[in-house]
């Protein structure tokens, strides 16, 4: 299990840093479109697969319409751990970001960041939070996109 010390977490609830875009691999593509998906996330709790996946799982057909692939791509960071008493952290941020060719510029149309914990929690536990945070941080971006 990971331990989070007291500084770190309170870096990891406040981290507003800019992502690096370069080195990771992009996850899975949502619903069969060529999307560009990079997940830059923790890897106890998630990895490009699964955050490919929850992408799937929520982007509609809606903002595929609104912000087409061959314009558009998305990044996720999950990010946490679990504390000295067991209780498991989470920050989940999703953004939509522009495409220059086979690049996404860091010059977000929409970002949205959730937060959680679960006292107590086991290692499963902590990991369907994050996945659930994710989501929770796509349907946000979603339902900012769908109302301009």
């Amino acid at each position: 299990m990971r331990k989070i010390r007291g500084p770190l977490l309170a870096a990891l609830l406040l981290s507003s840093s800019a992502l690096t875009l370069a080195a990771p691999a992009p996850a899975s593509a949502p619903a069969g479109t060529p999307y560009i998906v990079l997940d830059h996330s923790t890897e106890f709790l998630m990895d490009g697969a699964v955050a490919g996946s929850v992408w799937k799982e929520y982007a509609s057909d809606k903002v595929r319409k609104l912000y087409p692939a061959k314009k558009w791509g998305f990044v996720s960071q999950v990010m946490g751990g679990f504390t000295a008493e067991k209780t498991c952290v989470v920050t989940a941020r999703a953004m939509i970001l522009p495409r220059a060719r086979k690049e996404l510029l860091f010059k977000p149309a929409k970002t949205a960041s959730t937060f959680g914990a679960i006292p107590n929690a086991s290692n499963e536990q902590c990991k369907a939070l994050a996945r659930t945070k994710l989501g929770e941080a796509i349907g946000a971006i979603e339902s900012a996109l769908i109302e301009h």
